[in-house]
């Protein structure tokens, strides 16, 4: 299981897509805080649907999946602070940049993946891309944020990867990883802000669902490519969303697409062209 297989490929990149969508999505929201209330709640919802259809995962799996849905408060707490510091096309490389660069030091460990030495010249190429994409000025706090969430994303990554092989049925370990998400996530942010968040979520149903599919989709095609692929690979893959979300930032947001930020693309397509020899 050292190769990425065209089929997981291209649902990989179409993770990315999503994936880039409902992060343009939150950063347009006027309240991100409770706009990511809002997405963890409609996933579980979607998550709940589809898992009552489905053999429940393996017991040894379920320790994995309640990690990742703690791991997952801080996910959406940093991410939230992030997109109120910082651009789109800023903060979303960081993040995602510093996943798979976790990630691929650990996955070796953690999984026994030794990668060759092609895949692993395209991890740096995708991952110097990726951390060109977020060069330039900023506020301190949204790099802070974003960096803090890099080291989020690696240890969830490693935990559900973990988790989907042991689970024996990697679509229903995403389904209730949201179904419990989304109780943790309403839970604490319930006591933080009280009756203000059941009005919310009433007030913005259409985003919640939304938001729920792409984030439920997005997802679900990633710890799905892991039981076929190698770790390291796919996460770095499922990073070059960072291309996507810098194409949205620029067509919906108003963020500007530098030339250096052109330069970093390029980085990127040829670190993919050296995962796919």
């Amino acid at each position: 299981m050292q190769e990425l297989s065209l089929p997981v490929t291209l649902a990989v990149l179409g993770a990315a897509v999503l994936h880039a969508g409902w992060n343009a999505l939150l950063k347009g929201s006027s309240d991100k805080q409770l706009d990511t209330v809002a997405i963890s709640v409609g996933a579980g919802m979607v998550g709940l649907a589809v898992a009552a259809w489905l053999p429940l995962p393996a017991r040894e799996s379920w320790p994995w999946l309640a990690a990742s849905a703690c791991v997952h408060i801080l996910y959406f707490l940093f991410l939230a602070g992030a997109y109120r510091w910082g651009e789109l096309s800023y903060a979303y490389p960081i993040m995602r940049g510093g996943g798979p660069v976790i990630v691929a030091l650990a996955g070796a460990a953690a999984f026994g993946e030794i990668l060759p030495p092609w895949p692993t010249l395209g991890i740096a190429l995708v991952c110097a891309g990726i951390v060109a994409f977020a060069s330039g000025k900023a506020d301190r706090r949204a790099t802070l944020f974003a960096l803090a969430n890099a080291c989020v994303i690696g240890a969830y990554t490693l935990i559900d990867a973990k988790g989907a092989r042991l689970s024996g049925a990697p679509v229903a370990y995403t389904m209730w990883f949201f179904v419990a998400n989304a109780l943790l996530i309403y839970a604490y942010a319930g006591l933080r802000r009280g009756a203000e968040v059941p009005r919310y979520l009433a007030r913005n149903w259409k985003r919640l669902f939304i938001g729920a599919v792409l984030t439920t989709s997005s997802y679900g095609v990633a710890l799905w490519a892991m039981t076929r692929a190698p770790v390291a690979l796919v996460a770095v893959l499922r990073e070059t969303s960072v291309l996507f979300a810098a194409l949205f930032g620029a067509l919906f947001l108003g963020e500007k697409l530098t030339r250096r930020r052109l330069f970093a693309t390029g980085a990127v397509l040829a670190g993919l062209a050296v995962l796919r020899l």
